[in-house]
């Protein structure tokens, strides 16, 4: 638990340091947000921000992971390094694109054959070294079951192993690219995807917690609510320093914003998100955990198909914060009002995992 409030600490202090100075490096190259023509007309005035401050996020957190482990005297597991590898990995392909796009001075950055090659290889490698490494219970980070609150009865290796593989690394790389793309999204207005972070990535803490406490290799006789989870404890660490991270970049990201997190941000955020989902066998809570992040996907999902299939749009602008821009809804209102949503989806998230293991009591 100490390694945990460690990490956390740390981040938030790294990143409130850290993001001032990074603002200042990319004002003096001239780094700054490119903004559409095609967005809303208020968003003109963001134009030159600073951008690429998912740098400092993942810095902060990456750093205070490893500083926490060496101060405690605790060795970094698997689980931990591999949410790792996904945060940093896709924040390189967003670093990739951000870097494009402000030195080009254009909207387009990485070519989408270029993306999604990135996105695939993190993606790939993180899925296979996720069902490698088994530890002496024989346990791996990942695990070819399709999992809710735990591993559920459908199995991925239902036609054996081989097919198992091929198909958790499909599995695996749906999720992440969904949850990545969907962070992306919802970064559209000052603070809020990076609030929603700080929330998704708080409840996760919780549930990664009561997972090390309820671990079935800690208890002398595993009992049915028991979770037979790898490394849960530096899972509940790597979301602390996350957490921390991004609500310290949030101390310069909230409206007016001093800089925007950009894909490098996005992306690493979607990934670390992913990957504790899958690591912590939670993969289709984090439906509901990250319900902010699901409805603004479905609103750009549902605009473009009315849109091809009717010719009309349902909302006035996708994704949808911008369609509340343009009923005339202040910014700041648009981002708290959002932020209360994705605190009660959290709540949800966390009640449904509560009650799932409360049902084992009886």
């Amino acid at each position: 638990m100490i390694a945990v409030i460690l990490a956390a600490v740390l981040a938030l202090v790294l990143a409130l340091v850290g993001t001032p100075a990074f603002i200042g490096v990319l004002v003096k190259r001239g780094y700054g947000q490119f903004i559409r023509d095609d967005g809303p007309k208020s968003h003109a005035t963001k134009r030159g921000t600073p951008t690429m401050g998912g740098v400092v996020i993942i810095g902060a957190s990456v750093l205070a992971y490893f500083l926490g482990h060496l101060f405690t005297g605790s060795a970094p597991t698997v689980s931990g390094l591999l949410v790792l590898w996904l945060a940093v990995g896709m924040g390189t392909v967003g670093f990739l694109d951000d870097y494009i796009k402000v030195s080009k001075q254009r909207s387009l950055g990485l070519r989408p054959l270029g993306k999604i090659l990135g996105q695939g290889f993190v993606g790939v490698s993180f899925a296979v070294m996720a069902l490698v490494f088994p530890n002496r219970h024989g346990i791996t980070p990942g695990s070819t079951a399709i999992s809710f609150v735990r591993d559920l009865p459908i199995d991925l290796a239902f036609a054996g192993a081989a097919v198992g593989f091929v198909l958790f690394i499909l599995w695996a790389n749906l999720i992440v690219t969904a949850v990545s793309n969907a962070v992306n999204l919802t970064d559209g207005l000052d603070g809020l995807a990076s609030g929603a972070a700080v929330v998704v990535f708080a409840g996760y803490i919780v549930i990664n917690l009561w997972q090390s406490t309820q671990n079935c290799a800690l208890q002398t006789t595993a009992t049915a609510g028991c979770y037979e989870i790898r490394d849960p404890r530096d899972l509940a660490m790597v979301g602390a320093a996350m957490a921390a991270a991004c609500l310290g970049f949030l101390w310069w990201n909230t409206s007016p914003a001093k800089i925007f997190m950009g894909d490098t941000g996005s992306l690493a955020i979607g990934g670390a998100l992913a990957g504790i989902a899958i690591l912590s066998r939670t993969e289709i809570l984090l439906v509901v955990m990250g319900g902010l992040f699901v409805l603004i996907t479905l609103s750009v999902i549902i605009q473009v198909a009315s849109f091809k299939t009717t010719g009309k749009r349902v909302f006035r602008m996708a994704p949808l914060q911008h369609h509340f821009e343009l009923k005339g809804w202040a910014e700041v209102t648009i981002v708290v009002r959002f932020w209360i949503i994705a605190v009660l989806f959290v709540i949800g998230g966390v009640a449904l995992f509560y009650a799932e293991w409360l049902s084992h009591l009886g």
